[in-house]
């Protein structure tokens, strides 16, 4: 039983790394995308 919880924490803490990574990724890029646009311009 304690094994099983302690999977199970483990396992949302990886979805919760995983998430706050992707995100992290996906802002950088509209960041670089934002500042491309108003270099161009």
């Amino acid at each position: 039983m304690v094994v099983k919880e302690m999977f199970l924490i483990f396992l949302c803490l990886i979805v919760f790394i995983l998430f706050v990574l992707v995100g992290v990724a996906f802002f950088t890029l509209l960041e670089r995308k934002v500042l491309g646009y108003i270099q161009i311009r």
